[in-house]
């Protein structure tokens, strides 16, 4: 196992920058997820990480060692990427034993070590077979044992569930935890899909346009969002994000005009432009004369045991995510729907900055 530190690290292709001062400490045995969209720059943070990418500025270390000018194969570290690059024409066990054959180690221990992996992801059967023969996880969990034959001190994921069809990344999703409560090796995992970052991480990192928005727990992110970008992008649906200018007393009058009720006054926020921000799971169906916010409904999809209600307030979407139990008919159904939240679920953000207030 093995700290990590990101130090103030930039990189830039020509004029472009596309990492632009990234900070993080990252704790022995610890499970870092790095989320964002696509184009945000996390998969280039994690290759500069494996030394696959330069470091325009700043540093990166590795238990205390800067890296910035060693070689991929002098950092002790293993990657696991998104297309598994197994060797089609090789079997699962030379796959597996590949790269300790050509650091020179005895057959011996070579093939302990490969059986030990085979035998942690339930390979063991598998080993004579090349990867043709294989199903899409298995293949996942071939590239999987490739990295952790060679005890690496420092594990690197790069989207690897992301080819996996819904069922198989859940049931992934599970090993990759149960395999890191094995290990404790330090790892860092690079995702666009939040549900891999909410379940799989110690901290995560949120990220958006090469910046940090957010370094926290997944309870911390998804419970006090940074900014709005983090609101937006972590829970689904994502947050609701009403514009308006708090008015005296407990009401805020949004853009267009409508008014919401709020759960409690902010006087100190009296006549300054907010973002008010909730959760669709966070709003709750009851009476007109208990409404914080009357959105006009468009459509209404069944979720199983919930359902997703897609609504609008002016020019703001007002979604909510409540119990299927209640009496709103799925489908088309327009018209409006009185809500209301909690003041412990209410968040507000500066519109000019998109920072928490």
């Amino acid at each position: 196992m093995a700290t990590v530190s990101i130090r103030d690290v930039h990189k830039s292709f020509g004029d472009v920058e596309v990492i632009q001062g990234i900070s993080m400490e990252i704790a022995s045995g610890e499970f870092v997820v790095m989320v964002g969209p696509s184009g945000c720059g996390k998969s280039t943070l994690l290759r500069m990480i494996a030394g696959l990418e330069t470091v325009t500025s700043g540093e990166i270390a590795i238990d205390g060692r800067v890296v910035n000018d060693l070689e991929p194969m002098e950092r002790n570290i293993a990657m696991v990427f998104q297309n598994y690059a197994l060797y089609p024409h090789m079997s699962v066990f030379d796959n597996m034993a590949y790269g300790l054959k050509i650091s020179g180690l005895p057959k011996g221990k070579i093939a302990s070590q490969v059986q030990w992996a085979a035998e942690t992801l339930g390979l063991a059967q598998y080993l004579r077979r090349k990867p043709r023969e294989l199903s899409g996880g298995q293949r996942q969990r071939v590239a999987m044992g490739r990295a952790i034959v060679r005890e690496p001190t420092v594990f690197l994921f790069d989207e690897p569930l992301s080819n996996l069809d819904a069922k198989l990344r859940v049931q992934m999703r599970a090993e990759l935890q149960m395999l890191h409560q094995r290990l404790r090796t330090t790892t860092l995992y690079v995702t666009h899909d939040q549900v891999e970052a909410m379940t799989l991480a110690d901290r995560m990192l949120v990220m958006s346009m090469g910046r940090a928005e957010q370094i926290g727990p997944p309870a911390e992110v998804y419970s006090k969002p940074a900014t709005t970008f983090v609101a937006g992008f972590i829970g689904s649906p994502p947050m609701n994000l009403i514009r308006g200018r708090v008015a005296p007393g407990a009401e805020l009058l949004s853009e267009g005009g409508a008014r919401v009720r709020l759960p409690r006054p902010i006087p100190e926020l009296a006549g300054r432009d907010v973002l008010l921000g909730v959760r669709p799971e966070h709003l709750e169906v009851c009476d007109e004369a208990s409404a914080l916010l009357t959105p006009n409904i468009d459509f209404i999809e069944l979720l199983g045991s919930d359902l997703l209600v897609y609504g609008q307030l002016d020019a703001a979407k007002a979604d909510s995510r409540i119990a299927a139990r209640l009496n709103v008919s799925s489908g088309a159904h327009k018209g409006p729907l009185p809500l209301r939240f909690d003041v412990a679920n209410m968040h507000l953000f500066d519109p000019q900055t998109g920072k928490r207030i």
